[in-house]
C-alpha cells in the first residue's frame, strides 16, 4: 500500500517536493523486524539498513516520474512518528494499511490514526 500511495502522490502531485518517510518501530517482543534491534549498539544506523531496500524501490518507482524524492527513516510508533512530522509538510499520503496481521492487530490502523491527528490533510490511498 504504501508503494501505491507513493504511486498517487507522484501522480497527483507531480511539481512537489516528495519526501518518503520509512518508520522502523522499536524493539520490542511484538514488532517483528525491529526485534532484530535490539542487539544492534547504534539502531539509528541499523533502522537506516532496514530501510534501505525500501527506499530504494522509492526512489526507482520516482525515477519512472522523472522526480527526484527525499527519504527519511525514523524509529517509534509508525502513527506518532507520521503525525509528529506532518506539519512539515503540505499533505500527507498514507497507505490504507500495511504491515503483517499481527501488525494490524496490535499496533492497530496506523492510516486511521494518522487521518485523525494530523495537522495537514491527509489522502488515504487503497
Amino acid at each position: 500500500m504504501a508503494e501505491r500511495a507513493l504511486e498517487y502522490a507522484l501522480e497527483t502531485h507531480p511539481n512537489a517536493e516528495i519526501t518518503v518517510l520509512h518508520i522502523v518501530g522499536e524493539p520490542s517482543p511484538m514488532m517483528g523486524e525491529a526485534m532484530g534491534l535490539t542487539f544492534e549498539d547504534d539502531l539509528e544506523e541499523a533502522a537506516e539498513s532496514l530501510a534501505a531496500d525500501v527506499f530504494e524501490s522509492a526512489h526507482e518507482l520516482a525515477r519512472s516520474h522523472d522526480v527526484e524524492i527525499s527519504t527519511v527513516v525514523a524509529l517509534g510508533d509508525p502513527a506518532k512518528a507520521i503525525v509528529e512530522r506532518a506539519g512539515s509538510f503540505d499533505t500527507v499520503v498514507i497507505g490504507s494499511h500495511g504491515g503483517t496481521l499481527v501488525d494490524q492487530l496490535f499496533v492497530g490502523n496506523v492510516a486511521q490514526k494518522v487521518f485523525r491527528h494530523s495537522p495537514v490533510p491527509v489522502t488515504v490511498v487503497r
